[in-house]
């Protein structure tokens, strides 16, 4: 049986490397960047936008769909995949993050997370069981296991306790995947490591992380709010702890910084909602850094947004006329804008990936970020 994950090539000088994994829509090289389909869909494209960037795997969320439009709909249309019509695979996050930063009502028990729906303030169980069970029946090609999410500052104990609950979770998470396997579920399981910003409590998740055997792990809990040091350090602390035959994921970055520092700590998967949502404020990437295309200077450019990017609005669409569709409201903007975005990140890794194959990762990271943040990095 071939394995879920093989790694291709490591860089010699860092930890970055090359690899894939088998999932049941098809093949996904690593390293990978996730758009964020909350809804099952990637705000302001279409799933041939996707398709036609390369995507090979794109992110949902278990929280919202089991809210809306719920999961016999879902059911009944047959998978996620089938109702969004999205041949490619699909990474479900458990949901725990949006539980405990978009309830109003919540209480966290061994049993699960009681809530209020931010929607229409009906109340919900979800335990870890419950979880990979609406994850089963979206029928994603990765989930994830409930956790608890704690932000930046929160203090040792609460941490702790935090932890804990993760643990436990995790646990129980595990056995009912394992028993959907039996089933002929064909979805992997990831955990995630939890622990805050202390190290003894990261040791300790990541050790009940590796022992409750999912094949890949996530590392949670970072990008909540830290400052950039204290993101690097533990990012570079966690993934030592992990072991090198799983596929490893860092949870909501989405800057081409952070993304090539996960690179080089050896992180194979990231998701962010970053590249969508700084389109629909008319914010796009470029190689020389953030361009706002409201800006006057715009007015009269009619270049593209970036002269090196080959996707298909840069080779047809001036920044002043991007610039008109911002400042007139239109919706073309956000479509335009987001497609970039995202065709912009997904080229950065597969240039990454390619420079890791060719052993000059760091020269080709240090050379990207001088040209993007110039004399600021």
């Amino acid at each position: 049986m071939e394995p879920f994950f093989t790694q291709h090539h490591a860089d010699p000088a860092c930890h970055a490397r090359t690899g894939c994994m088998i999932l049941p829509h098809g093949p996904v090289a690593t390293p990978v960047f996730m758009p964020v389909g909350t809804n099952g869909t990637v705000k302001a494209l279409t799933r041939e936008d996707l398709q036609e960037i390369g995507f090979e795997l794109i992110l949902s969320n278990t929280y919202h769909l089991y809210l809306r439009p719920g999961t016999e709909v879902i059911a009944a249309a047959g998978s996620l995949h089938s109702f969004m019509r999205w041949n490619g695979n699909i990474l479900t996050d458990s949901g725990g993050y949006q539980v405990f930063s978009l309830a109003p009502f919540r209480k966290i028990r061994d049993e699960g997370v009681h809530f209020r729906s931010h929607i229409d303030g009906s109340v919900h169980l979800l335990s870890p069981e419950k979880v990979v069970a609406i994850q089963c029946i979206l029928n994603s090609d990765i989930q994830m296991a409930l956790d608890v999410c704690t932000p930046w500052q929160t203090p040792y104990k609460k941490a702790q306790a935090d932890l804990r609950t993760t643990n436990l979770w995790l646990a129980r998470a595990a056995q009912a995947w394992e028993a959907q396997v039996q089933t002929g579920y064909q979805g992997k399981l990831f955990s995630i490591v939890q622990g805050n910003f202390f190290k003894d409590l990261r040791e300790q998740s990541a050790e009940a992380a590796c022992a409750a055997g999912t094949p890949g792990i996530a590392i949670g809990g970072l990008s909540v709010g830290e400052p950039e040091p204290v993101f690097l350090e533990y990012l570079s602390y966690t993934a030592s702890l992990l072991p090198l035959e799983k596929p490893r994921y860092v949870m909501g970055i989405g800057t081409p910084h952070y993304i090539l520092a996960a690179i080089e700590q050896g992180i194979d998967l990231f998701d962010c909602i970053l590249p969508t949502r700084s389109g629909r404020i008319g914010h796009v990437f470029t190689r020389q850094g953030p361009l706002a295309l409201k800006k006057s200077t715009n007015r009269l450019d009619f270049t593209p947004i970036d002269e090196a990017c080959g996707c298909k609005v840069c080779r047809t669409y001036s920044r002043a006329y991007l610039r008109h569709l911002f400042k007139t409201q239109e919706i073309l903007c956000s479509m335009l804008a987001s497609y970039h975005n995202l065709y912009f990140l997904h080229e950065l890794v597969r240039d990454a990936r390619r420079a890791i194959e060719e052993e000059r990762f760091l020269s080709f990271k240090h050379a990207f970020l001088t040209r993007y943040y110039g004399d600021t990095q």
